[in-house]
């Protein structure tokens, strides 16, 4: 029987230089979402166990490390890899335990013995959330994870830092009207000051798109300001636009683009991942 409980945030501890980073992001998102928080470890399978060492990945409060060494030999490599996984599910509770504050999180394990790709399409249904470290430890790079997920997933970097401002990459295309609509629903970002740019030509079209969206935004409570920006390169644009005002957060659709756009011009969304050196939330493309 499966113990996956709906609507939660799912922590995924594939990335070993990320597990507090993406402990850390979703124990945020849980208590904002007010969700049951489920935490993922994927087994690795022998092939990519050179990969694999959680040694010193997540120090807990008094001081010893989440696992002293990682010596795997061939003989029982797999199972030494699963036993390895339900330490870093053990360690991991009881680092959120110890840093979640005043709200309790509900907390549970999904330890899968399959690859992540298959992991997170286990998860994709039922989750409100996913949290994924930005390098993933599999032959699946991570843009390849999310452009075949239809749950909204967060990106961190080997820190995460609580977000006080985020910039909503706004394109006016359909995956970026859906991801607006969930904005103005979530409860996410609520606390967030948004600054939503565009990134096109000064014309009424893009002027009423973005003035639009401010008003669907700011009318569901969320703080706002907005931008139309000309330019041609949407990655470098959003970028310097996230740098000039120290913005802690990016948010877009994912992968929103024709395959015809990325085939001549390149996908944003993965050049955005590239850049990006702060969490990053991406939403499917419907």
């Amino acid at each position: 029987m499966s113990n996956l409980r709906p609507d939660s945030v799912i922590a995924c501890l594939d990335c070993p230089n990320h597990v507090q980073a993406v402990l850390e992001a979703s124990m945020w998102a849980a208590k904002n979402l007010q969700a049951p928080m489920g935490l993922l470890h994927a087994a690795p399978t022998v092939q990519h166990k050179d990969a694999m060492d959680y040694s010193g990945c997540l120090v807990a409060d008094d001081g010893t490390h989440l696992l002293n060494q990682l010596t795997l030999e061939d003989k029982d490599s797999n199972g030494k890899l699963r036993d390895q996984g339900r330490l870093l599910l053990k360690q991991a509770q009881s680092y959120c335990q110890q840093h979640q504050g005043r709200y309790q999180h509900q907390i549970y394990y999904l330890h899968r013995h399959s690859s992540i790709a298959e992991s997170l399409e286990y998860v994709d249904e039922s989750a409100q959330l996913v949290v994924l470290g930005h390098q993933v430890t599999c032959k699946d790079t991570i843009s390849e994870l999310i452009r075949a997920s239809r749950c909204p997933t967060l990106v961190t970097h080997e820190t995460f830092k609580t977000p006080k401002t985020a910039l909503f990459g706004f394109d006016n295309r359909p995956t970026c009207h859906a991801l607006l609509e969930w904005l103005c629903r979530t409860s996410l970002i609520r606390n967030l000051t948004l600054h939503v740019v565009m990134v096109g030509e000064q014309n009424e079209r893009n002027k009423d798109a973005l003035r639009e969206t401010y008003a669907r935004l700011t009318q569901s409570g969320i703080s706002c300001k907005k931008a139309l920006i000309a330019g041609y390169d949407v990655t470098e644009t959003l970028t310097s636009y996230q740098q000039q005002h120290n913005l802690d957060m990016l948010i877009t659709g994912a992968f929103g683009e024709s395959r015809l756009h990325e085939w001549l011009h390149g996908s944003d969304t993965r050049k955005l991942l590239k850049a990006s050196q702060t969490p990053y939330l991406l939403y499917p493309k419907m």
